[in-house]
């Protein structure tokens, strides 16, 4: 994994990827996009990489899709190459689990790349927003779906409309991220709940994130079904027997994602 604005660093089983466009704010251009898109490709090819952490170099996580680059494309480019849908769309596409290491400002399309996350740790000195409106424009890499299907439409509504970024203590208090950490501490908190993670059954924690992902856009029954589904196709794994066996004998599991 060798990218010009995206730094990858793999200690398996969990791969840190740092958006590295510092002298820019870590802003997603068409090339960061595309190069998020095949680092997401190479860790779902990867059947050793348990955890992924998304954050930005410096002291910004993201601060949001490139403008520049949307003037000087035609609607055609911008309808086929949205960098911030490209980059959301990778992120969520990962199928285990995805930590955003919010370092700092998460904007725009930042707070996309945030929200196509599973767990969010946010710096106290973080702030997240949409600010799109206030430029003509509306979130385009998923704002405005999933923050409604996280913190509740009206709280969602208030966010995207005013285009008021929140502070971390706000965030956490909507919902927003999962925690809120001292600077000095991010990086200590998001290695230990990487760490986690990365000791769970594998196989089950992405059968368990598919269940959620997949079953908050279905009907209750319809959601009953799939978790059924995945939890008898985990019946079969070695790691399920190990699991077992580990909890009877009171030690601590070693999965091998089997």
């Amino acid at each position: 994994m060798t990218y010009e604005s995206l730094n990858c660093e793999k200690k398996e089983p969990i791969v840190r990827l740092t958006l590295n466009r510092l002298g820019a704010g870590n802003l997603i251009d068409l090339q960061l996009a595309n190069e998020l898109k095949d680092a997401c490709r190479e860790v779902n090819e990867d059947d050793d990489i348990r955890v992924v952490v998304l954050t930005g170099a410096g002291n910004v996580f993201c601060s949001g899709a490139d403008l520049g680059g949307i003037l000087s494309s035609t609607l055609g480019d911008i309808h086929r190459t949205n960098p911030a849908s490209i980059a959301s769309r990778a992120v969520a596409s990962i199928t285990c689990p995805v930590i955003a290491a919010i370092n700092g400002d998460a904007m725009g399309a930042g707070l996309e790349l945030a929200l196509a996350c599973d767990i969010r740790v946010a710096s106290g000195n973080a702030r997240l927003g949409f600010p799109e409106t206030s430029y003509g424009l509306i979130p385009g890499g998923g704002g405005t779906q999933r923050l409604p299907r996280l913190v509740g439409r009206g709280k969602a509504t208030e966010m995207i409309l005013l285009a008021e970024p929140v502070n971390a203590a706000e965030a956490y208090q909507a919902g927003l991220v999962n925690r809120v950490v001292l600077p000095q501490k991010l990086v200590e908190e998001v290695d230990a709940v990487a760490e986690i993670l990365a000791s769970r059954a594998p196989i089950a924690v992405r059968y368990a994130k598919e269940a959620v992902n997949k079953g908050t856009d279905m009907t209750l029954e319809q959601g009953l079904r799939l978790e059924a589904d995945l939890s008898f196709l985990l019946q079969s794994t070695a790691d399920r027997d190990e699991g077992i066996r580990a909890f009877l004998e009171k030690r601590k599991g070693q999965f091998k994602g089997e």
